[in-house]
């Protein structure tokens, strides 16, 4: 996996995947941005959003569950002093379809939490990760 990441100005950057993809990365005004895209850290913490999130609808649909939508609200701490990291993150799952059954809901979270999403397991070495989940009936 590569990326490059380019300094715009003040605090801004561009960071381009190996897939060609591009997001902007802007710090807040008083660190010298503008305000203009996410934080890194943010992106960190979003990126283990979509990993799981990836994972669990991949997982349910191989299990053939009617899954219409999902998605995964996250609510993180960070340590107080440097290094920051997360010391805390919370992933509330809320998934949607058609006779979905508990049960290969709970266990779509575990099997990410536990063996498949990368970005959760390396952030569990710092931070306890907790989660829970919503199933939306839909017809």
């Amino acid at each position: 996996m590569k990326g490059v990441v380019r300094w715009v100005d003040g605090a801004m950057f561009v960071a381009e995947s190996g897939s060609g993809h591009a997001v902007v990365v802007d710090g807040p005004p008083e660190g010298g941005g503008r305000n203009l895209g996410v934080r890194p850290m943010e992106m960190v913490l979003l990126g283990m959003g979509a990993c799981s999130a990836y994972d669990v609808v991949h997982i349910l649909r191989k299990a053939r569950q009617e899954v219409k939508t999902c998605h995964v609200e996250l609510d993180a701490e960070r340590a107080d002093s440097p290094p920051q990291v997360f010391t805390r993150i919370h992933l509330r799952y809320v998934v949607s379809g058609t006779n979905l059954a508990e049960a290969q809901v709970q266990r779509a979270i575990q099997l990410s939490a536990e063996k498949y999403c990368s970005a959760s397991i390396m952030l569990g070495k710092t931070a306890t990760i907790t989660h829970e989940h919503v199933i939306v009936t839909v017809s």
